[in-house]
């Protein structure tokens, strides 16, 4: 029976919605949650760690570190505020994301094509993908110039060899989801450790550090200080980390009950928290590690990924710091494409409600990302896929007011969220973080096409 035929299922408040295999049915509820008075917290708390570190990878790809890096030669410590002021706001939407997923058991992908209609929903699908190819690319070519900074592998042939994590996907969530959660945690956890080194090694004055954490008017009244600002908050949030996070926080066995998507909806925002605290360090680390080595030894205008890893060495006296910068990039490259690859297979089967093999759903994922990659790597260089690497962040910042603007809608309505539907003041605060990663990406959009029209 087609699922059009199928009749539909009564859901939290009434909500009635198409009958549909579950979101990412291969892993679906395959992660058991230990229950029981019992259980201590901790035990809980580690049973549901996971989905929040594979979000955490999405705020800390390649894609950010250019306005980080940019921000740290050129201001200092000061924008330091705007990567704080970000993670908050990314705090919540993720919040907001996993609770849908819980408590309706519809991922944000789902639940659009539940509500929309069928070309409103293809309309959102187009764009979804457009937005996850173009986070792909951004993760392809940062992990092209790793490979080519570590080994001298050329770019072109650099981007070729990502299409092989395809296969470490496919083997790590075959053996189970824990495996790949575990993967991505090592991963995460080997960038915090290199630009852990880095900062020791760099020995910023803590007390400016300090001081970059408290927003300065000089923010909004230095125009590029504001246009780098805006860079750093609009490419933080990422559109397909909340259609990924309202599904993965499905791989837990959560019982139907009220109590026990209550409690588990309190142990994944505890998860998502810790996990983009990580983040909001790896992004501070690197605007620091900008500040320190950059800023004050007069290297302001260093925003290249390539120029900054040419520079560590000779300001920091040790080639170990360009080397551990460079894996650092690998990591996070290879980190981001598992999750952006996921999100496709995802938003694929929650808009359209299609199955594909896993196998072809990401290899298509893949080829989308690397076909104008390797074109443009071939033909411009390095210079080119810098480029790239920008265009890539101003087509997320394009797609994200059509992802954020349905989760936070979605969670406000009773009869979709029953009991668990957001209150007065956390819709009144999510519907402000809205407005303001909308207008802040559509200023940063006016902006960069005043520059390039220039």
């Amino acid at each position: 029976m087609s699922a059009a035929s199928t009749p539909p299922v009564e859901g939290v408040g009434g909500w009635r919605y198409p009958r549909t295999m579950p979101s990412l049915p291969e892993s679906h509820h395959s992660v058991q949650v230990p229950r029981g008075g019992g259980v201590s917290f901790w035990r809980k708390a580690l049973a549901f760690a996971g989905p929040g570190y594979m979000v955490a990878v999405g705020y800390m790809d390649p894609g950010n570190w250019a306005t980080d890096l940019a921000g740290g030669a050129r201001f200092g410590y000061t924008l330091l505020s705007v990567i704080l002021l970000s993670n908050l706001m990314a705090i919540l939407l993720q919040a907001l994301a996993l609770k849908l997923g819980i408590v309706t058991g519809r991922d944000l992908a789902q639940a659009c094509r539940d509500h929309y209609s069928r070309p409103v929903s293809f309309v959102l699908w187009v764009l979804c993908e457009i937005a996850i190819a173009a986070c792909d690319l951004a993760e392809v070519i940062g992990s092209a110039i790793a490979l080519n900074l570590l080994f001298g592998i050329p770019l072109v042939w650099g981007v070729c060899l990502t299409a092989l994590d395809v296969l470490l996907i496919l083997l790590l969530q075959h053996k189970g989801f824990r495996y790949l959660e575990a993967f991505v945690i090592s991963l995460v956890a080997m960038i915090g450790l290199c630009f852990g080194v880095e900062l020791i090694m760099a020995r910023p004055a803590i007390a400016d550090v300090v001081g970059g954490l408290l927003p300065r008017a000089e923010i909004v009244t230095n125009p590029v200080m504001l246009y780098i600002a805006i860079g750093i908050l609009g490419a933080t949030v990422m559109p397909h980390n909340l259609y990924l996070h309202s599904s993965i926080v499905q791989t837990r066995r959560v019982l139907p009950d009220a109590d026990a998507k209550r409690e588990a909806i309190r142990f994944a925002t505890f998860d998502s928290t810790l996990a983009l605290l990580f983040a909001f360090f790896i992004n501070g680390a690197i605007l620091i590690l900008a500040a320190a080595t950059f800023h004050q030894t007069g290297h302001q205008e260093v925003a290249d990924i390539g120029d900054a890893y040419r520079l560590l060495t000779p300001l920091l006296g040790t080639t170990f710091a360009s080397t551990l910068f460079a894996i650092a990039l690998l990591a996070s490259g290879q980190n981001s494409t598992i999750t952006g690859t996921l999100a496709g297979q995802i938003v694929m089967e929650g808009f359209l409600n299609i199955r594909l093999p896993a196998w072809l759903r990401r290899l298509i994922t893949r080829l989308i990302a690397i076909v104008p990659a390797v074109i443009v790597t071939a033909m411009y260089g390095e210079k080119g896929a810098g480029s790239l690497l920008i265009l890539s962040q101003v087509i997320l910042s394009l797609q994200l007011s059509f992802a954020v603007i349905p989760l936070v809608y979605f969670t406000s309505q009773r009869r979709k969220m029953g009991d668990f539907v957001n209150g007065k003041v956390l819709a009144a605060t999510a519907w402000l973080v809205v407005a303001a990663i909308v207008g802040l990406n559509a200023w940063l959009l006016i902006g960069t096409f005043r520059v390039w029209m220039a």
